[in-house]
């Protein structure tokens, strides 16, 4: 190995870890273009069909990389169930996690799990998705939690 071989590995080291944050950053701003032009839109038509059922919701982007819709028990302020969408710790692509959390009666601890968010989908096809898209998908884990609580043995 020459003088020359160790400085090309160098520069190429620094010009990974260049790609690696540009990658990064990039992710991030998906992420932010994902919530407001889909979830947050999605969100906000979910929350005002909810109001016919009496049902309060809000929506709350806690944090730079996580976006989550809360909706209460019927004609309450209790929380029933949440729906919260994260963009991992230094991701690389726009792959989210799904973090569900939800309780039966209001004195009820809520339980908790967390999976892959529409887990066949391809990142780069996240941001083509509808707020319909994300309606749908809501509807299936509440429809699915429901179903596990109300059949539960006991």
């Amino acid at each position: 190995m020459g003088n020359r071989d160790w400085k090309e590995r160098l520069a190429s080291v620094f010009e990974d870890l260049r790609i690696i944050e540009n990658s990064k950053e990039e992710t991030v701003r998906d992420f932010e273009q994902f919530c407001e032009f889909i979830a947050e839109p999605a969100f906000e038509t979910l929350a005002e069909e909810l109001k016919h059922y009496g049902i309060r919701s809000r929506l709350r982007k806690s944090r730079e990389k996580e976006i989550e819709f809360e909706m209460s028990f019927p004609h309450s302020r209790k929380a029933k169930f949440r729906y919260i969408l994260i963009l991992p710790q230094n991701s690389l692509e726009l792959r989210l996690r799904l973090r569900l959390r939800a309780r039966k009666k209001k004195g009820d601890a809520f339980e908790e799990s967390e999976i892959p968010f529409m887990e066949n989908l391809r990142p780069s096809e996240i941001l083509k998705l509808s707020k319909e898209d994300i309606i749908n998908d809501f509807i299936e884990k509440y429809r699915d939690i429901n179903f596990k609580f109300f059949t539960k043995l006991d």
